[in-house]
């Protein structure tokens, strides 16, 4: 029985260290519910426990979204990084040729003229 404590409380020791680390060494952006400084509190003061609240609510992961809603192609940045300046040339052309043709179906649709 005292071997059990002795490695359950080494392990526990081992797994409260790997959190506090694991908490400290992620930017401010990968932190979910509370900011970075409260979570270092949470998993300093409650050992096992605040550990398992770390891994299982409090970090993002990778592939977790910061929005919650659908960025429009022209409101991404990434989107707009990719595009070359021909393809940027094009798309502004097309939307104002698009844009001509709806003023002159609202000039012709105009009955004071």
């Amino acid at each position: 029985m005292a071997r059990f404590l002795i490695v359950g409380g080494f392990l526990a020791v081992i797994f409260w260290v790997f959190s506090i680390v694991d908490v400290a060494a992620q930017p401010a952006s990968r932190h979910r519910g509370v900011s970075k400084s409260i979570w270092v509190l949470i998993v300093v003061l409650l050992p096992v426990v605040g550990g398992i609240l770390w891994f299982a609510l409090g970090r993002r992961r990778k592939g977790d979204t910061h929005t919650t809603y659908p960025l429009a192609p022209d409101d991404d940045p990434e989107v707009l990084r990719r595009m070359s300046t021909a393809e940027s040339d094009a798309r502004i052309r097309k939307l104002e040729e698009e844009l001509a043709r709806l003023d002159d179906e609202a000039d012709g649709a105009d009955p004071r003229s």
